[in-house]
């Protein structure tokens, strides 16, 4: 049994930081002793932070992978593994990998087809395989604005590592596109749509909303209990919108829009998770509200890189420092998104947890990743 300490560290324990050192073997975490001594053969840490691998619950990097160029299709093996190297890079120990189910394929030019099952059988493949260096479970994104859904999300079942089903709504002119200019801004710069191409395209999602929408999400919750998947909502933004979440039985809310909504999402018992991009920017890129506005009002719990791996780490910092609690921010990245998809073993720096586990040395406001372990062995 190969033991690795790290000592003379800051670590960051559940509600604490202290200086220690922490001990692993066999994969989980053996010992935490407190001072500043440096045991025979352990790694003199300097005062860098020692905490918990991050947990990613939202992220649209493998996508980025496998399409790095509009049009430019990479091999998704290369892809996956690119994706599963970079998380390690950046802290990330376990991932929820997010998956569009739904297909559009009748409306010209921003149509999309189906993709998950086929790349979900990839990542559980390489995973078998013991080629992944971190922790991968699957995240489905329900649209409900499509045409596929329902037999999109019969070909997966309860042994595909499902830890999350969320519940996608991008009907135009609604939750995170309710102002339409920044809708046609995005979508006409991905597809080219001309005006009237953008018209159509609004005219057809809203009419499959129409037909589709309630059948959709009906199956969504449906097929997340089938999964044995933690449910979420997405972009809620009135606090009605976040009654009907909590109806479903949503654990969490990904990207409230308003405060009102993040709010509402505080009396029903959800946990809000933010964008860390939104964060660091000083805003949502869609117009909606402020991460930081939200952690002020104590309104957020959870933070995603979204569409930025190495956010993470510097978000939850920056909210480290913008609470002058380290723990607390620390926890928004480790202990609470382990504790809303109900992983039990991992997410804080305990004796028996498993030894995921990253070393952070701050640089000015910002921070770098001096290692990573996953399981007590080193990947990054």
């Amino acid at each position: 049994m190969t033991e690795t300490i790290l000592a003379n560290a800051t670590l960051i324990l559940p509600g604490e930081v202290i200086r220690g050192a922490l001990r692993m073997a066999d994969g989980r975490i053996t010992a935490i002793d407190q001072g500043g001594a440096v045991p025979p053969g352990a790694v003199d840490c300097g005062g860098d932070l020692v905490m918990p691998g991050l947990i990613e619950l939202h992220t649209d990097n493998l996508e980025r992978h496998i399409q790095p160029r509009p049009r430019v299709h990479w091999p998704h093996q290369a892809a996956i593994l690119a994706h599963d190297g970079e998380l390690a890079g950046t802290g990330i120990t376990t991932v929820f990998d997010a998956l569009r189910v739904g297909s559009v394929v009748s409306d010209g030019k921003a149509n999309y087809g189906e993709y998950a099952r086929a790349l979900a059988n990839e990542i559980l493949e390489l995973r078998a395989m013991g080629a992944l260096k971190i922790s991968h479970y699957l995240h489905l994104r329900a649209e409900v604005c499509s045409e596929t859904l329902v037999a999109e999300m019969a070909k997966f079942g309860p042994r595909d590592r499902i830890g999350i089903v969320s519940l996608m709504d991008h009907t135009p002119g609604e939750r995170q596109f309710r102002d339409l200019s920044k809708l046609k801004e995005y979508v006409c710069g991905k597809h080219g749509l001309s005006d009237e191409g953008f018209a159509d395209h609004v005219a057809s999602q809203r009419a499959l909303r129409d037909r589709l929408g309630a059948l959709h999400e009906a199956t969504a919750v449906a097929e997340a209990r089938r999964y044995g998947a933690v449910l979420a909502s997405h972009d809620d933004t009135t606090a009605g919108q976040v009654a009907v979440s909590a109806g479903h039985g949503a654990h969490f809310a990904e990207f409230p829009t308003t405060a009102e909504a993040a709010s509402a999402c505080r009396d029903h018992g959800i946990l809000v998770m933010m964008g860390a991009p939104n964060l660091i920017r000083g805003g949502s890129h869609s117009g909606n509200v402020a991460a930081a506005e939200l952690a002020e009002a104590g309104l957020l719990d959870i933070l995603s890189s979204d569409y930025v791996p190495s956010s993470l780490l510097s978000a939850a910092l920056l909210l480290g420092d913008l609470w002058d609690d380290m723990a607390r921010g620390i926890a928004t990245v480790t202990q609470a998104p382990a504790e809303a998809t109900g992983l039990g073993d991992r997410g804080r720096l305990q004796h028996g947890m498993r030894a995921d586990v990253i070393r952070v040395a701050r640089i000015g406001g910002g921070a770098a990743l001096r290692g990573a372990w996953v399981q007590g062995r080193r990947v990054a």
